[in-house]
């Protein structure tokens, strides 16, 4: 059913993510004193006019919209929970792998540019939805288990 606990925690994990599309996940103070921004479009340089782009983060943004879209999906598949267990693992996954992707990108921004990193608090939300993540994925396989327990005694 819809209003099980796996779906508030797909929902909280949706949201975090596409938080992501609003906010800066890391700052970069260069080698020269100008001030960078890492945000899910790409490393932009502060305090400008027309804040210009330095490196896009085309990946990063491909993995979000389809974790988004496979996040999406798995809440309205709970007719078919083995789907959804199956689903919930893919983007589980996805997840931990954005994480990787995000610190990667802002690791190689900083050392192209001779910068210091500092993350903000916005890049702990990825971690945060792939914990939603994986407790809806313990919620289906129990919600699975549990059928499976009642036919048995059918």
């Amino acid at each position: 059913m819809i209003q099980r606990i796996q779906t508030v925690y797909l929902l909280i994990s949706e949201i975090l993510t596409a938080i992501l599309f609003l906010v800066p996940f890391a700052g970069i103070s260069g080698q020269n004193g100008l001030l960078y921004r890492a945000d899910i479009q790409g490393l932009y340089l502060e305090r400008t006019p027309n804040q210009e782009l330095l490196q896009r983060h085309w990946p990063i943004f491909i993995f979000v919209v389809a974790i988004l879209i496979l996040v999406f999906a798995t809440i309205f598949l709970y007719k078919d929970r083995k789907l959804q267990i199956r689903l919930s693992a893919i983007s589980l996954l996805a997840q931990l792998c954005l994480c990787a992707m995000i610190f990667f990108e802002v690791w190689s921004g900083a050392q192209r540019l001779s910068g210091h990193i500092s993350f903000t608090i916005f890049m702990v939300f990825p971690f945060i939805s792939a914990i939603m993540i994986l407790l809806a994925f313990r919620a289906i396989k129990h919600d699975e288990l549990l059928v499976k327990s009642i036919d048995r005694i059918r």
